[in-house]
């Protein structure tokens, strides 16, 4: 079996920082009033800017696969040239499209000759599924290096006129409708924006990262969907997806736009990550004094403390000094949000050989949790 190594990082985010004020003249808003959630969620994530792919006129500027496309350009040096990439790996939650799948998009706008293509699908640890792909392929001898990637282009799916029929229909059955919490909540988070990974099976570049192991747990079969797109969840806890609706209730029930169960939400997303992290780090006989930086994806600066207490619970404490987050720079950027998190640390100066990397991504789609270890070498 070979080492694998993360030897280059890159990002791409989109046009300019968007601060919070400007957010609904982005987005626009839902039957012509603001949004009353807004500030509660601001609030309470404490977001300051995001990016979107949309310029000041209100034009899309990138799709996802254009997006993922940027950043794996950033990539390329004298070492490592288009032709050289080996396998193509990119999780996203939110696709241009149901088909093709997101890396054959991806592949077609690289041009760069042929290649193995992996597709992950899900939400948040897509982007994760993606790196353990290309490093089991790697560390296996099946090739030498893969570009894995994460992305999100979510802006498109939170505009205000995804919600307008929806509203329109509610009016016709009561005197003030206003857009289900478990809808709006989500507009208020998620940012665009694609990271890319090189891995290679040699610790080439300046600052290699050895992938020491990587770890995933799910809880779906204990627990219902807590964020779907695609279907209406019944009261039951079923999905029934859009498929199964008449194509005139798809617009009337936002049946594609990204909805949150907030309360199923913040019962379950702590309590199964740190169970899960706890696993993972008593597999691998890692104790929380050999973490020199944790990487921990949430969705909302609400979690940081009631995460750290959990884990205090749990017995898996991290010390806050050695936390490292952009969430209040850059927002919820959903897979791409743990490779955007890698290279500002690597890119920080604050590396230096020997460190240990966790890196912790929950999925509150039905609980599933990816994490790896990296070393600084």
């Amino acid at each position: 079996m070979k080492e694998v190594y993360i030897t280059k990082i890159s990002k791409f985010l989109p046009n300019r920082p968007i601060g919070n004020d400007e957010m609904e003249d982005k987005l626009g808003v839902i039957d012509g009033k603001s949004s009353k959630g807004r500030r509660i969620v601001l609030r309470n994530n404490q977001i300051k800017t995001r990016y979107y792919a949309i310029d000041d006129e209100g034009n899309i500027t990138h799709n996802n696969a254009q997006l993922t496309k940027e950043a794996i350009e950033k990539l390329y040096d004298d070492d490592l040239k288009p032709n050289d990439i080996e396998l193509l790996s990119c999780g996203t939650s939110s696709p241009d499209q149901i088909l093709p799948s997101h890396a054959a998009m991806v592949h077609g706008f690289l041009k760069n000759g042929n290649t193995e293509i992996n597709s992950p699908s899900g939400a948040c640890c897509s982007g994760m599924n993606a790196l353990k792909y290309g490093f089991l392929a790697v560390k296996s001898g099946q090739t030498k290096n893969a570009v894995c990637t994460g992305s999100e282009r979510t802006s498109s799916w939170m505009m205000s006129d995804t919600f307008e029929e929806e509203l329109k229909h509610l009016n016709t059955l009561e005197e003030n409708p206003i857009l289900a919490f478990n809808k709006d909540f989500l507009r208020w988070m998620l940012s665009d924006g694609a990271g890319a990974f090189l891995l290679e099976n040699e610790p080439n570049g300046d600052l290699p990262l050895k992938i020491e192991w990587m770890e995933g747990y799910s809880y779906a079969h204990e627990l219902d969907a807590c964020m779907y797109a695609g279907a209406d969840k019944l009261e039951t806890g079923f999905l029934k997806p859009w498929s199964e609706y008449p194509s005139d209730q798809w617009s009337k029930k936002s049946l594609f736009a990204m909805k949150q169960d907030v309360k199923l939400l913040g019962e379950n997303i702590l309590v199964k990550g740190v169970d899960s992290l706890k696993m993972a780090m008593e597999k691998h006989g890692v104790k929380p004094e050999d973490i020199d930086y944790y990487l921990p994806h949430i969705s909302s600066y609400y979690f940081k403390e009631k995460l750290y207490e959990e884990m205090v619970k749990q017995g898996v404490e991290i010390p806050w000094e050695n936390w490292f987050m952009n969430l209040s720079k850059v927002g919820n950027v959903g897979a791409a949000s743990i490779y955007i998190m890698l290279e500002e640390l690597a890119s920080s100066g604050k590396l230096k050989k020997g460190d240990n990397i966790l890196l912790s991504v929950p999925e509150s789609a039905r609980f599933a949790y990816a994490y790896a270890l990296l070393t600084v070498c």
